[in-house]
């Protein structure tokens, strides 16, 4: 029985498709499958630079063989960012439900060795594992039909913004919950998916329930056609991200590597074009700090070789992670070129700019280095994270700059006084504290479709 509150899916029905809604899905249907070459080349195309995009192909396709599960809960995080968002949930789902399976899907290989780091040790076929994970299928009508016959998830759980008209369709007719957890939704976005008309209403009227982050991306959902009782807001689980508690004393370790009395500030989730711009603001930063050390961490691990050539070719003496050996008072740039230490690079710089917003990526999560206590610097381009960075703004944690030749000015301000970087350290704890709650809201959610 579900709880007083919860939207259930099995108390209503669809009604017919009209048969114009019928041809436009139709249409979107085959358009995959004649793409679905173009799609495969590509997968060739990107595991040149990232191997793991060579491998395990069947999965996405839904050919894959699935051991035995018990009642599964499905979840859907896309890459790292999300499946870090994710992994405080699934922690407490494995201990709140350790009688029922997981079913953990990514779309990338960088995603797929985040779940297999945090949480390797619980995989099935490990001494007492409960958790399966597998690449999330292509929304072809059949590749979903066998996705689901093989896992027969009790609840389907996407993380963020995923809308695929094929899997929400087959959900809703096989009566399977479909929430969409810490969903987002820029006005860009929005403009985009309005462009689909009433498949993407279509596709909404199968979601069981969205738990949005805010009342903006709830109002959106609720513009482009989803059931006002269907929406509501959760807040958002980045906030409560959990921070290991060895962290401090890996931190103390890595920063006598790095140098104690070096100013260390970090570009972190760096894109392509990017790193140019961080190298330019580094080589105006050092006209007046000279000891300073950049710790540059790429987004995908593909780049990491051309930004570490990229470093030297602008003449810097460069230290990779991977060589694992203290910083040379020469140094000047320490590559990141690691998976899954980011928390620990933020743990140990003095300042953090926060790529993916010097480039129109959209930016990254913000909230990580404020948890931590240190000054945030991120770029114009924040249309992911608009109401997070207006917060931290607002709060005086973070800095905003426009081009790199403000990103020296600003980063060089803070390396220069101690008081100011304590105060911008301290506003950002407080924001997060304050804000955190989501995943105790989610999960009472989840409550009333798993009891």
């Amino acid at each position: 029985m579900l709880k007083k509150g919860v939207v259930n899916p099995l108390c209503y029905d669809h009604a017919p498709i009209p048969i114009r809604l019928l041809t436009v899905r139709i249409f979107y249907s085959v358009t995959l499958y004649l793409l679905l070459p173009i799609v495969l080349v590509r997968l060739v195309w990107r595991g040149v630079r990232n191997r793991g995009y060579w491998h395990r192909w069947g999965e996405r396709l839904g050919f894959f063989s699935a051991p035995e599960l018990h009642e599964p809960i499905w979840i859907h995080a896309v890459s790292v960012g999300e499946a870090l968002a994710a992994a405080p949930l699934i922690r407490e789902l494995l201990a709140r439900y350790p009688q029922r399976s997981l079913v953990i899907t990514t779309t990338t290989p960088t995603g797929s060795e985040r779940v297999q780091a945090l949480f390797g040790d619980q995989f099935i076929g490990q001494p007492g594992g409960h958790v399966l994970h597998v690449y999330f299928p292509y929304d072809l009508p059949g590749v979903v039909r066998r996705f689901l016959d093989k896992t027969r998830p009790s609840l389907a759980l996407m993380m963020e913004t995923e809308l695929w008209p094929n899997l929400f369709r087959q959900c809703a007719r096989r009566r399977i919950p479909l929430l969409v957890a810490n969903a987002r939704l820029s006005a860009r976005s929005a403009a985009g998916y309005g462009r689909l008309g009433g498949l993407i209403r279509e596709t909404l009227a199968d979601i069981t329930l969205i738990a949005a982050q805010n009342e903006a991306d709830a109002g959106r959902f609720r513009d482009l056609g989803a059931r006002a009782e269907g929406v509501t807001v959760m807040g958002n689980l980045k906030f409560d991200q959990r921070i290991p508690g060895d962290l401090d004393d890996r931190a103390e370790v890595l920063r006598r590597e790095l140098g104690v009395s070096r100013p260390v500030w970090i570009a972190a989730s760096t894109h392509e074009g990017e790193d140019e711009q961080v190298l330019d603001a580094f080589a105006r930063l050092r006209e007046t700090r000279p000891d300073a050390l950049l710790l540059l961490v790429p987004r995908h691990p593909e780049r990491f070789a051309r930004v570490e050539a990229l470093a030297r070719k602008r003449g810097y003496a460069v230290m990779l992670r991977s060589e694992g050996k203290p910083c040379a008072a020469q140094t000047g740039v320490f590559v990141g070129d690691s998976l899954g230490e980011l928390l620990l690079f933020y743990a140990v710089a003095d300042v953090a700019f926060v790529a993916g917003s010097l480039v129109p990526v959209g930016g990254h999560n913000m909230l990580e280095p404020a948890a931590l206590g240190v000054p945030v610097v991120f770029g114009p381009h924040l249309f992911n994270f608009s109401e997070i960075s207006r917060d931290l703004l607002e709060s005086g944690a973070a800095r905003r700059i426009e081009n790199s030749e403000q990103l020296a000015a600003v980063v060089g301000e803070l390396l220069g006084d101690a008081a100011l970087r304590a105060e911008m350290g301290e506003a950002g704890r407080k924001l997060v504290a304050e804000n955190r709650g989501a995943l105790e809201r989610l999960l009472g959610l989840l409550e009333g479709y798993l009891s």
